[in-house]
């Protein structure tokens, strides 16, 4: 199943998108389109609506668009927001169970050709990309003070032991491929609370990512998927 953006959906769900999603999207601080970014802020709603205890994450903050709405609502419904990444090149797709897509999208990647947002440079090639994000953030009305907003330098298996175990709402897992969308899902999960919510960013666009979510599914029968431009895993 393969879904199409722009046109008349786009243009719809611009406009119900937060001020701080639709200035981030003006910034060129996200990927994301206004459908995966509308889906994202309901599905914060929804937690809150279900008062579902814990804190809100990101894996795979990358130029920190995403992250800054996520935090935002973060921090309006009083709770910590944590980002995970490497914060430099994307780690390549390591496993056998990544497609082709992923492995040829890698290598435009790793020779230096890969565009950014609006003719910027690609994220993955600033020579300090942390602190690029961190400035955003700052921008943006969510100073990193490590505490209520804190963003974790290193590959996600380092730095998530490192952070104080505790309850988990909403997690937003934009991270591409196999091993590290398992490693995400499984860690999360074991945090997340009933009621809480784990999308997918790539499950569409890249088999790996796709590969480690139906096997997950497969293990755990007390989520369930709710399929859309990207994906929602929902504890029961």
């Amino acid at each position: 199943m393969r879904f199409r953006y722009g046109g008349v959906r786009s243009a719809i769900a611009s406009l119900r998108l937060s001020g701080t999603a639709s200035r981030v999207r003006r910034d060129r601080l996200t990927y994301l389109t206004p459908q995966k970014l509308l889906r994202i802020e309901q599905a914060m709603r929804r937690v809150k609506d279900g008062q579902v205890a814990g804190d809100f994450l990101e894996f795979g903050v990358a130029l920190g668009g995403a992250s800054i709405v996520i935090a935002t609502e973060a921090r309006a419904q009083h709770r910590a927001f944590a980002g995970f990444d490497v914060f430099a090149m994307i780690p390549p797709p390591s496993s056998v169970k990544d497609d082709a897509k992923s492995k040829e999208r890698y290598a435009v990647i790793a020779a230096g050709k890969s565009k950014g947002i609006g003719g910027d440079a690609y994220y993955g090639y600033r020579p300090d990309l942390y602190a690029d994000v961190v400035a955003s953030f700052q921008r943006h009305g969510n100073p990193v003070d490590g505490d209520r907003v804190a963003l974790w330098k290193g590959l996600f298996e380092e730095t998530w032991p490192k952070r104080k175990a505790g309850a988990i709402a909403f997690a937003h897992i934009d991270c591409d491929w196999y091993d590290p969308v398992k490693f995400c899902l499984e860690s999360a999960a074991a945090q997340l609370q009933p009621g809480g919510i784990m999308m997918l960013d790539d499950y569409h666009d890249y088999g790996g990512c796709r590969v480690a979510t139906e096997e997950f599914r497969a293990a755990r029968p007390d989520f369930i998927f709710e399929d859309g431009p990207n994906p929602a895993l929902v504890r029961v």
